[in-house]
């Protein structure tokens, strides 16, 4: 059996020898904390500067930005507000590196490159950006932060990696938010949904079909259709119309309603009056003459 005061001193030399290691560890932990804070400091105080007028922020965004439209420019201006010193740089995708990645475009690259340049967010426009941000690319334009929103867009590996991914890891990714309800691809859907009424309207315009590229018989068939709905137009205006004068008339009727029936009936009974009169007189004429065969239709025209 153990000696209890051997076996107590043994324990004691044990977290004696535990004790340089815990304390190692704590102020290695605080070492870490106290470089963490002052590396925060340092950037507080770096943008603090920069805000008060100093060196501004270049920050950078990128996208297609095809048939703009205010969900951009919200994304665009969130950008512009990272910081309250912002130079706001701008990338957009030719259409041969849009096309690959992503699809065909409404509008043209000059179109978009256009479009941007009149986004009052915007200080600068770099055409011909990259599809995958590089280090280079960042140093080529002395870029501190890429503004994004957070959602993972793939790159150009095919292995479904985040094109946002490098600067994400280097801390350099300031995200904004998108606007619900509103993209290209949504606007794009509206169109196609009433396609054949959009193609009518530019009809009616003065575009042919060619320029509309439709065949012959769906240009008739359209043609028609427009024909009927201004039919169709001219018919309802009719009856608007045709509905406004019933309403007046019955406005009419139940104004003067009480009127015309006491007239009417003022009427009625004069008639029945003047023709009572007549029968008496026709019955006392052929009683004083001794007619036997009397009757009513029997009378002379005066």
């Amino acid at each position: 059996m153990a000696d209890p005061k051997l076996k107590k001193e043994a324990q004691t030399e044990e977290d004696q020898d535990k004790e340089p290691a815990a304390e190692a560890k704590a102020m290695e932990v605080a070492d870490k904390a106290e470089a963490g804070k002052k590396e925060a400091n340092e950037e507080s105080c770096a943008e603090k500067e920069a805000g008060e007028g100093g060196k501004p922020f270049r920050v950078y965004a990128d996208g297609i930005y095809d048939l703009f439209h205010f969900g951009h420019a919200r994304s665009l201006e969130q950008a512009k507000k990272s910081f309250p010193n912002t130079y706001l740089l701008v990338g957009c995708c030719n259409d041969e590196v849009t096309h690959k990645f992503k699809g065909k475009t409404v509008m043209t690259e000059s179109e978009r490159y256009e479009s941007l340049r009149h986004c009052k967010w915007v200080d600068e426009v770099i055409p011909d950006a990259p599809w995958v941000i590089t280090q280079e690319f960042l140093d080529k334009h002395n870029i501190d932060y890429v503004a994004h929103d957070s959602l993972p867009y793939a790159d150009a590996s095919g292995a479904g990696n985040d094109v946002y991914e490098f600067v994400k890891a280097v801390g350099k990714f300031k995200e904004t938010k998108r606007t619900e309800g509103i993209s290209t691809s949504d606007i794009i859907m509206r169109i196609v949904k009433d396609y054949n009424q959009y193609v009518m309207r530019n009809l009616a315009r003065g575009y042919t079909r060619k320029d509309l590229s439709i065949s012959y018989m769906k240009e008739k068939r359209l043609r028609v259709n427009m024909e009927f709905e201004k039919l169709y137009g001219k018919v309802k205006q009719q009856q608007e119309k045709v509905g406004k004068k019933l309403v007046l008339l019955h406005d009419e009727w139940v104004e003067n309603a009480d009127r015309w029936v006491a007239g009417f009936l003022e009427k009625f009974e004069e008639g029945c009056h003047q023709m009572g009169t007549v029968i008496k007189e026709r019955i006392q004429e052929s009683l004083l003459k001794g007619q036997p065969n009397f009757s009513l239709l029997q009378y002379e025209e005066d």
